[in-house]
């Protein structure tokens, strides 16, 4: 079962990204090339089985290693370096499968060959997407270990207003993707 839903997931991963390449429409609004090609890439380049709503903590602390109001004591930092180090040499261990193996699928998808003789290297994406993802939940979870309740909070403030500032400058350029009839654009 757990295996068929991770098979289903990485096939509508699959899905949505090629559907997604079609270009990000809102209000009736386009993105240039440059923009949809250096989105696409970025959707891309996830190894994660879940790609958007998880907070990439290690990437978040680097930017606020100094921070006074976070306050990190240098045995923190010495923990959170050995957590940063373990969840990049985990990721990038593993991404470079995950890219290959979804160009295959990706190339044999376009030049005709069915579904069926693609499942194998479907569930051994969904496989590999699923170690990312552990990878990725572990280093939440040691991080939060590290952290005090205080930090923690401080850090998902930032992440937060940092979230609101890009999708205020997104939609303020006309990249923002909505369903049909939400934002009176047409789908």
């Amino acid at each position: 079962m757990k295996r068929l839903l991770l098979s289903s997931v990485a096939a509508l991963s699959l899905i949505m990204i090629t559907a997604q390449a079609e270009g990000p429409k809102c209000g009736g609004g386009m993105m240039n090339g440059k923009k949809m090609q250096k989105m696409h890439k970025k959707r891309m380049g996830s190894p994660f089985l879940i790609k958007h709503g998880l907070p990439h903590l290690t990437k978040m602390l680097v930017k606020s290693w100094d921070d006074p109001k976070l306050a990190l004591t240098a045995d923190q930092k010495a923990k959170l370096l050995e957590v940063r180090k373990t969840t990049i040499s985990g990721v990038k261990r593993l991404k470079p499968e995950v890219m290959k193996l979804r160009k295959e699928i990706i190339e044999a998808s376009n030049a005709g060959i069915k579904a069926a003789e693609l499942k194998s290297k479907v569930d051994k994406l969904a496989d590999l997407e699923a170690e990312a993802t552990m990878v990725h939940l572990n280093c939440i979870d040691s991080t939060k270990a590290i952290l005090t309740k205080a930090q923690y909070d401080y850090l998902m403030q930032k992440r937060k207003a940092h979230m609101q500032n890009k999708m205020s400058k997104m939609k303020q350029k006309g990249m923002m993707k909505c369903a049909a009839g939400k934002c009176g654009g047409k789908q």
